[in-house]
């Protein structure tokens, strides 16, 4: 396996997790769910950096929340953007 090859596949791993992170913590928001609990506090420190960071930008709107959106979008964005650097390496 070629370095390119090994770091695309970090970047896709990395970059999956977050997607999922984002996603189950949409996902658990719709339910009463103990946010205590460690799966809770889990997903909330991970994702939570990279959603506070867009809420700053733009708040939420009502009771709708754009920034998981917006986050999704942009880590999509930046993921290209990285691929495109590793295989032009």
């Amino acid at each position: 396996m070629t370095p390119q090859a090994f770091a695309l596949q970090v970047i896709d791993l990395v970059f999956t997790f977050l997607y999922l992170a984002i996603m189950a913590r949409i996902i658990l928001s719709w339910f009463r769910f103990d946010p205590y609990h460690p799966v809770s506090v889990f997903l909330y420190r991970m994702t939570e950096p990279i959603l506070g960071f867009f809420r700053g930008i733009i708040p939420p709107v009502g009771m709708i929340d754009f920034s998981p959106i917006v986050a999704i979008v942009v880590l999509g964005i930046v993921q290209q953007i990285l691929y495109l650097l590793i295989q032009s390496l």
